[in-house]
């Protein structure tokens, strides 16, 4: 692609609109990359704007003009990304929520509530589904699910503590202290 770059005037005038009222960061880069070209900045003075790669503006520029006839903001979107698509989401947040509610010795596990590390063991076991910690932390979150970890006061003192051990009790010695 050359950097002889021409927008027609419908094209300059959405791209004009399209910067005063989009709140998509992304879009708006790029619809000023748009317009900027159009009036005969260079790739490597865009890039350099942005701080991003001359690649990056290329590949925008491509995508552009590749995607002609199609919304404007379907144009200056990113395009589909490559990789793993997404396998839990959606998919085990009935199972848990289903169990959360009951307690994880009901199932075998030696325990009386659920964390995180053990749904997995759970999803694992018995659906057969392998998740990472993170995606059954992001579940439970969209669950909305609250537990607070029983608390062991098994430490903790006792506030007479001194009187069951024979001490002095600093209450009854500022009553019988001789007023001044």
């Amino acid at each position: 692609m050359t950097t002889d770059w021409e927008l027609t005037g419908r094209e300059r005038r959405q791209l004009a609109v399209l910067v005063s009222h989009t709140h998509d960061a992304r879009i708006l880069q790029r619809a000023y990359t748009m317009l900027w070209l159009d009036e005969g900045d260079t790739i490597a003075d865009i890039a350099a704007h942005w701080h991003v790669s001359r690649r990056s503006v290329y590949n925008w520029c491509t995508r552009f003009a590749e995607c002609q006839g199609q919304p404007l903001e379907t144009r200056l979107a990113d395009g589909m990304r490559s990789g793993r698509p997404r396998t839990a989401l959606g998919i085990i947040d009935p199972l848990i929520d289903a169990v959360i509610d009951s307690a994880p010795s009901a199932f075998g596990y030696r325990t009386t509530l659920w964390t995180a590390p053990l749904l997995v063991r759970y999803l694992h076991d018995v659906h057969q589904i392998d998740v990472s910690l993170p995606s059954v932390r992001l579940a439970i979150a969209r669950l909305r699910v609250r537990w607070k970890r029983p608390r062991h006061r098994l430490a903790l003192r006792p506030t007479m503590w001194r009187q069951s051990k024979g001490g002095l009790n600093t209450a009854s010695l500022n009553v019988n202290a001789p007023s001044p």
